[in-house]
């Protein structure tokens, strides 16, 4: 069996930023029934503004002020209400009514029915056939990455790993020709996002693998969603393409982000990273963690498609509320010491790939490649530490995570 394709050697071109990472602004909405958010802090100072200057580079303060202050207060520049208590945004996460923005094809936009019957479709998928081809294409890709970047004096892990890795995983999982992930990852870098929405390169390439897979089914992922029935009728090309769209997308830019993010925590603290190194099975649990403390995600945008209530106050129909996923992972009031990165925290929480109805299905694809691939980055870099001088810088709002981590292999 071929090894499915890794970056060529020499320097990498530094990605386009992802098209998420543009704050889409909406027009002034009516208030809410309930008067909320409009008082001001007890300092006498005004709630911030996520599109506030600086707030991009480092958004926690932000959250922290609006957690402790205004737990619901509409955010004029954003155009949406923002929601950041722990209790509160998983229930907006979890809540009927509220769906992805912008429009799209995927779970997170779909209600009622529609949403009941997709989701029993791809759930037993996602956790049985694909999970076993994405567990052989990632455990394959990363050693070979892996043993790449311990050939090097120094190396970017971001570029040269946590970029390449999980799209090469998901590409498998789906059954696609493995010379598409280079493609794939070109997309991811220019918008393709866990949302997926209409894609029209994408489209193009899937059309005849769907063509093939309806005639003659595998076992991959692809032949399962091709052959699915909604309501004894079987899932059009544009569902499919849809939900493709949405697990390459997340596979691709979401995963990436989160496992830089997980290998800057892990290097950042050479005694937990060495505690995972002699005790593996802590991987999952240490992965969970990252996601609470440093999502990939720490502004999820929903839209209301009719009224509905959101940390107890009502919000109509249209209205755009900001989960601060990121604020919410951070809550004193749901965790001790929630700034710090503690691979043994007992609950750490599920809040980064959604919550309820509307959690990320692909989330167990993502924790199986990322324990992949740090199991072929602690075996084939013994001595693994920051380069010297180095330090990781995360950035982004909507998406968030650092772009750059150097690294020493030995």
């Amino acid at each position: 069996m071929r090894c499915l394709p890794v970056p060529p050697d020499g320097p990498i071109p530094p990605p386009e930023p992802p098209l998420a990472l543009r704050v889409p602004l909406a027009a002034p909405e009516r208030p809410a029934t309930r008067s909320v958010g409009v008082l001001r802090a007890p300092s006498g100072a005004p709630p911030p503004s996520l599109v506030s200057p600086g707030a991009a580079r480092d958004p926690y303060p932000v959250f922290r002020v609006l957690r402790e202050s205004f737990p619901l207060v509409r955010d004029e520049l954003l155009g949406a209400w923002l929601v950041s208590r722990y209790g509160d945004v998983c229930g907006a996460l979890a809540q009927d009514g509220l769906v992805a923005v912008p429009p799209g094809r995927t779970l997170a936009h779909m209600e009622g029915g529609t949403h009941r019957a997709h989701r029993a479709l791809v759930e037993p998928a996602l956790r049985g056939r694909a999970v076993a081809a994405l567990a052989a294409g990632a455990s394959r890709t990363a050693y070979v990455l892996a043993r790449r970047v311990a050939a090097r004096r120094e190396a970017d892990l971001v570029p040269e790993f946590c970029q390449w890795l999980p799209t090469a995983a998901v590409t498998a999982a789906l059954g696609l020709p493995y010379e598409d992930t280079a493609r794939v990852q070109q997309w991811c870098r220019g918008g393709l996002t866990h949302l997926g929405g209409h894609h029209h390169e994408l489209d193009a390439c899937l059309r005849p693998h769907l063509a093939r897979r309806r005639v003659r089914p595998g076992s991959d992922l692809l032949s399962v969603l091709c052959t699915a029935e909604v309501d004894g009728r079987p899932l059009s090309d544009e569902a499919v393409s849809g939900l493709v769209g949405s697990l390459l997308g997340g596979g691709g830019e979401a995963t990436a982000l989160a496992f830089a993010s997980f290998l800057a925590n892990l290097v950042d603290d050479p005694h937990q990273l060495a505690l995972v190194r002699e005790r593996p099975e802590l991987i999952p649990a240490a992965w969970a963690e990252s996601l609470r403390r440093d999502p990939p995600a720490p502004v999820v945008l929903r839209r209301a498609v009719r009224p509905v209530t959101v940390a107890g106050a009502t919000l109509p129909a249209g209205t755009v509320v900001a989960c601060l996923v990121g604020a919410a992972g951070r809550d004193p009031d749901r965790f001790a010491h929630p700034d710090r990165y503690d691979v043994l925290r007992a609950d750490p929480g599920r809040l980064a790939f959604g919550a309820g109805r509307h959690a990320c299905p692909g989330a167990e694809l993502a924790a199986r490649t990322a324990e992949y691939g740090l199991r072929a980055l602690l075996d084939a870099l013994p001595g693994l530490r920051w380069a010297p001088g180095f330090r990781p810088a995360p950035r982004g709002l909507l998406t968030r995570g650092p772009r750059t981590l150097l690294v020493r292999p030995q």
